[in-house]
C-alpha cells in the first residue's frame, strides 16, 4: 500500500505544479505558492513514504527517494524563479536581482548532483529531464550575471562590467540546451547579453577607457534562497491507512 500511496502523492505533486504553471501568467503569488506546495509533497515522500519502499519496488524512477528529492528542489526553483519575476517587476535592485537568480542556480546545481548519482543507479530516467534542469540551469545563471552587470555599470565599474560580460559568454558558449524551446530562449538572453557587451565596449573605448580586469580578478555572483517548502500534511486517510499498515 506504501506504493500506491506513493504514486498517488507523486502525481498530486506533479499536479500542483501544473497548476503552478497554470497560474502564473496571473497570479504569481498563487504559482509561487503552488510550486512550494508541491516541493513540500515530494520531500514528504522522500522523507516519509518511499523510505517504507522493498528493492523490488524502488526500481521504477518514481518509487526513489532521490528522484522525489530531485523535483523538490526544482519546484523550490521554480517558486524561487516566479519570486524573482515578481521582484523584476517591482522594481528591485540589480544586486537583489542577481542574488536570486544565483539562488535559482544552487538549487539546480543540487538537483543535478543528486541526478547523476540516480542516473548510476537506474536508467530508466529520461535524458530530457537532466537537459531540462541544465537548461534552467544555464539561463539563470546568465540571467544572474546580467544584473550582476547591470549593478556594476551603475556603480561605475564598466572595466569590469566588460570583463564579467566576456567571461559569461565565452563560458555559456561551451553548454547549449538541447531541447529546442529551451534553445531559444537561452539564444534571446544570450544576444541580450551580447548586445550589452558591445554597448559597453564601444562606450569604454571613447569615454571610459577603463582596464579589464582579468578573469581571476573578477567578482562572482552570490545566490540567496529565499523560498521553501510548504510541508505538505498527510490527510486523514492516508494517516488511516499508514497507522493500519
Amino acid at each position: 500500500m506504501y506504493f500506491e500511496l506513493a504514486m498517488t502523492l507523486f502525481l498530486y505533486g506533479a499536479m500542483l505544479r501544473e497548476r503552478a504553471l497554470e497560474v502564473l501568467s496571473s497570479d504569481l503569488v498563487q504559482s509561487a505558492t503552488c510550486f512550494r506546495r508541491a516541493a513540500g509533497v515530494y520531500n514528504y515522500l522522500a522523507q516519509k513514504v518511499l523510505t517504507n519502499l522493498n528493492r523490488s519496488q524502488e526500481k521504477q524512477p518514481e518509487a526513489m527517494c532521490r528522484v522525489s528529492s530531485i523535483m523538490s528542489l526544482v519546484c523550490l526553483a521554480d517558486a524561487q524563479a516566479v519570486t524573482a519575476r515578481k521582484a523584476e517587476e517591482d522594481g528591485k535592485t540589480s544586486g537583489l536581482l542577481a542574488k536570486l537568480h544565483y539562488g535559482i542556480t544552487e538549487f539546480l546545481i543540487e538537483a543535478i548532483d543528486i541526478l547523476q548519482v540516480v542516473n548510476k543507479e537506474c536508467k530508466d530516467i529520461s535524458p530530457r529531464l537532466l537537459d531540462f534542469i541544465l537548461s534552467c540551469k544555464i539561463i539563470h545563471e546568465l540571467k544572474s550575471y546580467k544584473y550582476l552587470v547591470r549593478g556594476l555599470n551603475n556603480d561605475g565599474k564598466i572595466g569590469v562590467a566588460i570583463g564579467v560580460l566576456r567571461r559569461t559568454l565565452a563560458n555559456s558558449k561551451k553548454v547549449v540546451p538541447k531541447e529546442e524551446s529551451w534553445r531559444l530562449v537561452f539564444k534571446q538572453v544570450f544576444n541580450d547579453m551580447t548586445v550589452l557587451l558591445q554597448k559597453h565596449e564601444h562606450e569604454n573605448e571613447f569615454v571610459w577607457r577603463e582596464k579589464v580586469p582579468r578573469n581571476e580578478e573578477l567578482p562572482l555572483p552570490q545566490g540567496v534562497k529565499i523560498v521553501s517548502i510548504i510541508p505538505y500534511e498527510p490527510q486523514k486517510w492516508e494517516r488511516t491507512l499508514v497507522f493500519k499498515l
